[in-house]
């Protein structure tokens, strides 16, 4: 009797679950855009589906499912297309809460950062992840992880700095 391989609905609900918060705020702080981010969640997930991973344990599952979140949002930013490109949402203008200015404010700022900073500092602050987890998930050096957080840091200062500047000349 062949062995069923299939994972049952069950499994992949539990699944969806316990990965789907993280697929899509990763995807999200990747892509910055909700439309790209839910093709990343569904193709994260569909990957999932197809190859039937087998994963030790929690750990491993998590990091699994970040790795690939993080490849697809690669493959979709290598495109020729998406190089030339900017989502609808930048040329909208909407008026928001002091609140909602603000956290548009640090997402502006946070696309402006360079990919590879963009990663260590979701992961680091959105998901709680320590630089030796980061490390391990990127495949670098946990010096070199620490290295692109103080970058990312020391940049996202000066970028808060020139805003400042920017807006004191009135201009």
């Amino acid at each position: 009797m062949e062995e069923d391989n299939r994972t049952s609905p069950v499994d992949i609900d539990k699944i969806v679950a316990d990965y789907s918060d993280l697929v899509y705020q990763l995807a999200y702080a990747q892509m910055r855009n909700k439309n790209d981010a839910d093709d990343i969640y569904q193709e994260v997930f569909l990957r999932y589906i197809r190859k039937k991973p087998v994963l030790k344990n929690e750990e491993h599952e998590k990091a699994w499912f970040i790795r690939v979140t993080i490849n697809c949002c690669r493959n979709l930013w290598s495109t020729a297309f998406r190089r030339h490109t900017r989502p609808l949402e930048y040329a909208q203008t909407e008026s928001h809460s002091e609140e909602a200015a603000a956290e548009e404010e640090l997402k502006d700022l946070l696309d402006r950062l360079p990919k590879a900073y963009r990663v260590v500092i979701h992961l680091f602050y959105y998901e709680d992840m320590s630089t030796a987890q980061i490390s391990a998930l990127l495949g670098q050096k946990e010096a070199t992880v620490r290295v692109k957080l103080t970058r990312a840091r020391r940049m996202l200062k000066d970028l808060m700095e020139g805003e400042e500047e920017y807006a004191e000349q009135g201009v």
